[in-house]
C-alpha cells in the first residue's frame, strides 16, 4: 500500500523475524431476503485442517437458520474428507464450487482486500497485537452493512441488492 515518507528516501516498516503466524478462517452470509450481510470469522495460531473447517461449519448451522449454501474456492481444505462427510450428513449445507482461478467470483476475496487495507504498512510485534488489529478491522467491516454489500458487489457474481 502507499505511505508516506520523506521525499526521495523509501519508507521503512521493521518487523520482528518471528515463525507465528494467524490462519483465518471467514464466511460472509446473506440474508434470504437479501437485506442483511453478516460476517463470521474463526482465527487460529496455526494451519486450518479439515477438522477446523467442518467445526466452523458446525458453527454455521448453529447461528443460522433454513438452508446454508457454501460457494467456496476449490482449496484442498474444503475437498478434505472430514469437511465432505459433515456435508453430507447435514442436508441443511449445500455447497458450490467457484470455477479454478477464480478469485474475481469470490465475494470474501473482497472481505480481505478490505481488511488488508487496514493493515497494511503494519508490523505488528507478536500474534496478540496482529489479532488485535484484525479484530479491529473486521468489526469496522462487521458494523456496515455498504462495506459489507461492497465486497458482494464488488465480486463478479451476478447478485442484485434487494
Amino acid at each position: 500500500m502507499r505511505t508516506w515518507g520523506p521525499k526521495g528516501h523509501t519508507p521503512l516498516v521493521w518487523q520482528w523475524v518471528s515463525r507465528e503466524h494467524l490462519s483465518t478462517i471467514t464466511a460472509l452470509t446473506v440474508s434470504p431476503q437479501r437485506k442483511r450481510l453478516r460476517l463470521y470469522l474463526h482465527t487460529l495460531p496455526r494451519a486450518f485442517n479439515g477438522l477446523d473447517v467442518r467445526a466452523f461449519c458446525r458453527a454455521l448451522l448453529r447461528h443460522l437458520r433454513g438452508a446454508v449454501v457454501l460457494l467456496w474456492d476449490r482449496g484442498t481444505i474444503h475437498r478434505r474428507r472430514e469437511v465432505q462427510v459433515y456435508i453430507l450428513a447435514h442436508p441443511r449445507l449445500h455447497q458450490e464450487r467457484f470455477p479454478a482461478y477464480a478469485p474475481e467470483l469470490n465475494p470474501a476475496e473482497h472481505v480481505w482486500t478490505q481488511t488488508d487495507r487496514r493493515l497494511a504498512n503494519s508490523a505488528p510485534p507478536n500474534l496478540v497485537d496482529l489479532r488485535g488489529r484484525l479484530r479491529n478491522a473486521i468489526r469496522r467491516l462487521r458494523g456496515s452493512q455498504g462495506l459489507l454489500w461492497a465486497c458482494i458487489t464488488a465480486s463478479e457474481l451476478p447478485w442484485k441488492r434487494c
